[in-house]
């Protein structure tokens, strides 16, 4: 039976939404900071650093309204992208939520580790599991990072 319920949202940096990596009607999650808050368009530009580049990210907040506009504040956002006719993807909020003090570095590793880990599971259903192995998931690799360090280890207690 289909589900009601809108897609829980993929994991994109803003430079792959502005770049358009993002399928059309994709349900996705990125960030950014708050940069411009236009009430009269609803629409908020997340801007995030890249290397050298600034990339822009613009949302409709039409479903989010009304909102305290945090300007220079960091921001996730769940939505649908849509592209625009002027070729500029928008993305139609669902939630915007304001994340001032959580750490980029961390984000960003958390989605780059959450990639590796579905795309070992992807891999793993196109060939069935050998018995006794073990999942290359998240869990795993925060387990095995805690083994690393010279605590002893705390499994089976």
């Amino acid at each position: 039976e289909p589900s009601m319920l809108p897609k829980p949202g993929i994991y994109y940096f803003p430079w792959e939404v502005s770049a358009g990596h993002v399928p059309d009607g994709g349900s996705l999650r990125t960030f950014g900071r708050l940069s411009v808050y236009d009430m009269a368009q609803s629409r908020v530009t997340l801007q995030a650093q890249h290397g050298s580049e600034q990339h822009h990210v613009i949302v409709c907040t039409k479903s989010v309204e009304p909102f305290q506009a945090q300007v220079g504040s960091l921001y996730l956002v769940l939505g649908e992208l849509e592209h625009q006719k002027g070729g500029s993807p928008l993305v139609k909020a669902r939630v915007l939520t304001c994340v001032e003090g959580m750490s980029l570095p961390l984000l960003e590793q958390a989605i780059r580790a959450q990639r590796l880990h579905q795309r070992a599971r992807a891999g793993g259903q196109q060939e069935e599991a050998a018995p006794g192995r073990e999942s290359t998931g998240l869990a795993g690799t925060v387990e095995a990072q805690a083994s690393l360090s010279d605590r002893p280890s705390e499994a089976g207690q």
